[in-house]
């Protein structure tokens, strides 16, 4: 089964990070995602701009509405993702448990649809 998995952090929390602590979480994201391809459990994975750099789109009666910021004020904001292939949900709370974005943030773990006639390829 396909996860994905959707590390939310603080944002003020993140830039409260020094720039060698910040360097160090990415660098064990990347260490991470390697490991999880080795095992055959890897799809994608990448963080994500600021939130400041959001832009929500609607659809209403026809038109486009187009707003600056994310879909929802929160404490947390989205701040990367793993998409991976796991055996079980108890596999999946293995991998996402060793997000480094885990320890200032949470990780939201997402079975994801499989729907006939999607393309496949990354």
């Amino acid at each position: 089964m396909k996860y994905i998995l959707l590390v939310h952090h603080n944002e003020e929390v993140l830039g409260s990070l020094s720039p060698t602590d910040l360097q160090q979480l990415r660098e064990e994201s990347v260490r991470l995602a390697n490991d999880i391809n080795r095992s055959g459990h890897y799809l994608d994975a990448a963080p994500l701009q600021p939130v400041s750099t959001a832009v929500s789109v609607r659809v209403r009666e026809g038109k486009r509405l187009v707003t600056d910021g994310p879909f929802a004020e929160t404490r947390e904001q989205l701040g990367g993702y793993f998409f991976i292939k796991a055996g079980d949900l108890d596999q999946a709370l293995d991998i996402a448990a060793r997000i480094p974005g885990a320890r200032i943030g949470t990780v939201e773990i997402r079975p994801v649809m499989e729907i006939d006639g999607l393309p496949t390829e990354l």
